[in-house]
This record gives C-alpha cells, sequence and structure tokens, in this order.
C-alpha cells in the first residue's frame, strides 16, 4: 500500500490534485502498489469533496474507490481489497476516518 499525504503539506488545491494524479500514474504504471491511502485530512472538507470528485470523474479507471468511514468489516470492497492485496493490519480499518480515501488499483 503506498501512502500520499496531500492533506498535511499545505498545499492548493489544484497541486494536491496534480500529485495525486502523478502518484496514481506513477503507480498504476510502475506496477508499485495496488492501494493508494490518500490522506486529505478532516478540516473544512475542501480536500475531501475534490479528491472524492476527482476519484468519480475517473470513472472505470480503478478497481474500487473506498472512503476512509466505509473502510470497515461490512463494506464488501474493503474486505476483498484486503483480502487480495494482503493488507491484514491497518490502523484506520473499523475508525470510519473521513480523512482518508483509498484507491484501489486494477
Amino acid at each position: 500500500m503506498k501512502i500520499l499525504d496531500i492533506g498535511h503539506k499545505n498545499y492548493s488545491l489544484d497541486k494536491a490534485l496534480t500529485e495525486l494524479e502523478t502518484s496514481v500514474s506513477s503507480a498504476m504504471h510502475e506496477e508499485s502498489a495496488r492501494v493508494i491511502k490518500v490522506i486529505h485530512g478532516h478540516g473544512k472538507g475542501t480536500m475531501r469533496t475534490a479528491v472524492r470528485e476527482w476519484c468519480d470523474d475517473q470513472s472505470g479507471r480503478f478497481r474500487a474507490v473506498i472512503f476512509g468511514e466505509d473502510y470497515e468489516m461490512f463494506h464488501a470492497d474493503s474486505m476483498e481489497m484486503r483480502s487480495e492485496c494482503g493488507i491484514f493490519s491497518q490502523s484506520d480499518f473499523g475508525k470510519k476516518n473521513r480523512g482518508v480515501t483509498y484507491i484501489w488499483l486494477y
């Protein structure tokens, strides 16, 4: 799992989304990660909304996009991703953390 922290870097929204695109493209091209954990922080929710809208605009590019608040044992994509990618311990699992979004790559 690759961790991308754009929420604590004091980035502008444009810079944060550029970093997101660059990291996702790089991971997909290099096949270096199956999952990207995007830390966008809590704050006012502006960065979270922008990241999730960006993911939505990329429809079909990812296997799944899992919101941190949904990342728990009763969420089918969360459990399938954890199983297929060998993620057995992860501090945010079941914590309803709205400050992160998981992008599961093909």
